[in-house]
């Protein structure tokens, strides 16, 4: 993301060009850009979001500055109060197996043309 020219967040990090703080200012914009989107979009006023959150409007007003150090426990009260996710994560995936069959045999050669589909409510250990 890019910040207008003289911009104090952009001077500092051009200055210290640290990318850690580079990364977190510029997802910090983003979620807050996303929920101003959202605010505009569903005609909340930042007062009655405040309200949403049970917090003062002028916290809100600073979190949603883009410079205020969002915390999850933070975004997560507003993805709550708006009905949306701010961050997406993928969940991890269970790992289910499928029983496919028993194979009898004396060999991998027997096994291949040997195979025997079975059910799993049929099958036997």
């Amino acid at each position: 993301m890019k910040f207008p020219k003289e911009n104090i967040l952009n001077n500092w990090l051009e200055k210290n060009g640290d990318p850690e703080i580079e990364r977190f200012v510029s997802r910090n914009l983003v979620i807050t850009e996303k929920v101003s989107a959202i605010l505009k979009e569903k005609g909340i006023k930042k007062g009655e979001f405040a309200k949403m959150l049970g917090k003062t409007p002028s916290e809100v007003s600073k979190w949603l500055t883009g410079s205020h150090n969002l915390t999850l426990k933070s975004i997560t009260k507003m993805e709550i109060a708006l009905g949306v996710d701010l961050i997406n994560i993928e969940p991890i995936k269970e790992i289910h197996y499928v029983y496919l069959g028993k194979i009898q045999g004396g060999g991998m050669y027997d096994a291949i043309n040997n195979y025997e589909q079975t059910s799993y409510d049929n099958a036997t250990a």
